[in-house]
């Protein structure tokens, strides 16, 4: 299937640059994440387009169905821009961090609640803020470059952007791993875990978007059978397209799900370092690896991303993003953001000097005090 793209008049939302481009595409609205070089790295101005332009085109007549992409071949989206966010709060300017988080937050509630079809291709790196603005969709597509993430840990913060709202649903305690480790999951895994419908081939994003040019409003299972994708979606109400052959499939294998014996026995409850241990003692070496994973990250975070993950079993995305509003102050105060985001994006030693030496160091105190609470 050809791509078209090249043929579309992409431009900036009226009064911002070009960090995020738009174009439209019969009654498909394409939104295009702009900024390759850092992965199409969320600042500022990107969350301010974005708002301005999914605002407007909720409203507009001619867009029956919105399309999210990223420009560049290496994915979606990377995340948010922590680093600017750091050198924000080193020289005083806290508030501007707050600030962003609430706009961008406010960026995902709306995708969330989308009055139209919200179709995100997720190909490549899809992490952090990345998953904020996809994951939340009505049409969520991997594909086997997949490598999506909630990597908040490493670098001393916690899992945001709501992505707790479905990892806390995930099958077991798959989301737990997937929020406590960081660790990056492939496409099949997204799909397990709620953050995405359906598995198809990266090859396949030109029949994606002509099969949406001629029927808007198709979900994912549609758009899988037409190009051989699979899912966890319920079937479409429409006679089925004929599928279109493509010389590779993604493997629908998930790891997770064959990792649950272990998963699951280790990762229940809401105490960290009792987690910890229980990985420490099982012989499979995926768990190993997971307990250096997790050893490795950020004692408070990890902590409080536990805690934060069981609490938003219980919430809608808008009340997830309401809590994760209320962390982000606490993190920004805390030494371990800037001190995380130092060793993996600044100096990139991957030596973080965290404040406490273990997740058993971190007082229940503290973990309660992050969420406004008493012990």
């Amino acid at each position: 299937m050809r791509d078209d793209d090249v043929l579309l008049s992409w431009q900036p939302a009226p009064g911002h640059g070009e960090e995020v481009l738009y174009a439209l595409d019969g009654p498909l609205g394409r939104v295009r994440l702009n900024r390759p070089r850092a992965i199409n790295a969320l600042d500022r101005a990107s969350i301010d387009s974005l708002h301005q332009q999914l605002q407007a085109w909720a409203d507009e007549d001619q867009v029956v169905a919105v399309v999210l992409d990223g420009a560049g071949e290496r994915g979606l989206c990377a995340g948010g821009d922590v680093r600017a966010l750091r050198e924000a709060i080193l020289e005083g300017r806290e508030q501007e961090a707050v600030d962003y988080w609430e706009a961008e937050y406010a960026v995902d509630a709306l995708v969330a609640s989308y009055p139209k079809p919200y179709v995100a291709w997720m190909d490549g790196i899809v992490m952090g803020g990345g998953v904020g603005v996809s994951a939340h969709g009505s049409v969520r597509l991997v594909t086997e470059n997949t490598q999506l993430a909630m990597p908040e840990t490493i670098i001393g913060f916690f899992p945001d952007v709501a992505g707790l709202h479905p990892l806390s649903r995930a099958p077991g305690e798959t989301g737990t791993h997937v929020a406590l480790t960081g660790a990056p999951v492939g496409g099949a895994d997204a799909v397990l875990l709620g953050m995405a419908d359906a598995l198809v081939p990266s090859a396949s994003k030109g029949d994606v978007l002509a099969a949406l040019r001629a029927d808007p409003t198709l979900d994912a299972a549609g758009l899988a059978s037409v190009v051989g994708g699979t899912g966890h979606t319920e079937g479409s109400s429409r006679p089925a397209p004929t599928p279109t052959e493509h010389p590779s499939r993604p493997d629908p294998t998930s790891w997770l799900e064959q990792q649950r014996d272990w998963i699951d026995a280790c990762y229940v409850g809401e105490d960290a370092a009792a987690i910890l241990e229980r990985l420490r003692e099982r012989p499979e070496p995926e768990a190993q690896e997971a307990a250096d994973l997790v050893a490795a990250r950020s004692p408070h975070s990890v902590a409080v991303a536990l805690e934060a993950l069981r609490r938003a079993a219980t919430m809608s995305v808008e009340q997830v993003l309401a809590q994760d509003l209320r962390l982000g102050p606490v993190f920004a105060s805390h030494p371990d953001f800037a001190e995380g985001v130092r060793a993996q994006l600044v100096d990139k030693d991957r030596r973080p000097r965290w404040q406490h030496e273990s997740v058993a160091d971190v007082p229940r105190e503290e973990v309660l005090a992050a969420f406004g609470d008493r012990a």
